[in-house]
């Protein structure tokens, strides 16, 4: 069988193409792709070809923001037939590579990697990947999590809690955590600046304040900051002067850029955290900042196992809303200026693809 994809056959070209699909195993399924979103970070670096991934072996296919409905499926997995999935890429091409596959008519995928949409639209189920990236770094930076391990910066040290309190993030997946926010006993005021806002930093702002944080958020292009949820929105470069005392237990950095991280590291209060959840090509920050106020640095790769269900119950249940985060939306034959927008257009925060 071949299905129409979005392939890149070399940087900086985007073609519509048909391609062929290998047969299904007895654990895969067959969807017939409704919708698919343009990540504007992974696959701006794939059509650059600068992505530093095994994978990047033109002609590629990229995407990983997939929801459809499955169609077909192998003995082992019936129980699938006609529900409504997000699936995070393509595992059954013949002579193209998947990066990571998603921006096609039709994709093969093990069962095991579908994530039911249940209550959601397809439009919120879209994304899924991103929010539930969010969602992570939202728990690296210990905002979404219980007991001790949240504690203010300015009232117990980093280095006094227990090693289990930093690196539990099966404390984290109890329904509960999702649904009420109000029994979490961290303090109310725990404060918290996410840089930039774009669609991670839009859906890690929205994880935060939905936790009982204090969240205040920056960016550079206010078309962005005109989608915002926050306490307040801050300039994106601090004022010039002596250092004002640091407010923010935790910066969540959502550029990807040193420079906007190293201009804001004295905003954290002494024994602050830092979570990079953006993408950089090196670490490079000044040391001065981060000695004196002897903050942590944690890097949040993506979403953990069962962070994908768990963004979707918050979506479902109301906890966080995102129906103003997708911004344009264009036919998927119409790729290459889709891409384009997605790319370029500061207006565009979100660009979805429409396959049926």
């Amino acid at each position: 069988m071949d299905t129409k994809a979005i392939v890149m056959p070399a940087a900086g070209r985007i073609e519509v193409q048909r391609v062929e699909l290998k047969p299904l195993g007895p654990d895969d399924v067959l969807i017939r792709t409704s919708l698919t979103s343009i990540s504007a970070g992974t696959e701006r670096m794939l059509f650059k070809g600068i992505m530093p991934h095994p994978m990047l072996q033109f002609p590629v296919v990229p995407g990983y923001e997939t929801v459809g409905q499955v169609v077909e499926a192998g003995q082992n997995a019936r129980d699938w037939l006609g529900k409504r999935v997000y699936v995070g890429g393509n595992y059954g091409f013949v002579g193209v590579n998947p990066a990571f596959g998603g921006q096609s008519e039709f994709i093969v995928a093990p069962a095991s990697h579908l994530t039911e949409l249940q209550s959601l639209t397809d439009e919120q189920g879209v994304l899924l990947a991103l929010a539930a990236t969010a969602l992570h770094g939202v728990d690296v930076g210990g905002i979404s999590s219980t007991g001790q391990q949240v504690a203010r910066s300015d009232q117990v040290g980093l280095d006094n809690m227990r090693p289990a309190d930093l690196t539990r993030p099966a404390d984290l997946t109890r329904p509960a955590d999702l649904t009420r926010p109000a029994d979490l006993t961290r303090p109310d005021d725990l404060t918290t600046l996410v840089l930039g806002q774009g669609i991670v930093g839009q859906l890690a702002a929205r994880f935060a304040k939905a936790y009982g944080a204090v969240v205040h958020v920056t960016d550079q292009a206010q078309a962005r900051l005109r989608h915002s949820v926050a306490d307040a929105i801050v300039p994106a470069e601090p004022p010039p002067g002596p250092p004002r005392p640091g407010a923010y237990d935790v910066l969540v950095d959502a550029t990807g850029k040193m420079e906007a991280i190293a201009s804001h590291l004295l905003s954290v209060k002494k024994g602050g955290r830092v979570v990079l959840l953006g993408y950089y090509d090196r670490i490079d920050l000044p040391y001065m900042p981060a000695f004196l106020r002897e903050l942590t640095f944690a890097v949040s790769k993506e979403w953990a196992p069962g962070d994908l269900a768990r963004a979707r119950d918050a979506i479902a249940s109301g906890l966080i809303d995102v129906s103003n985060l997708i911004t344009h939306h264009l036919p998927a034959d119409e790729a290459p200026r889709a891409f384009e927008l997605a790319f370029n257009d500061p207006e565009c925060l979100k660009m979805v693809l429409v396959w049926k």
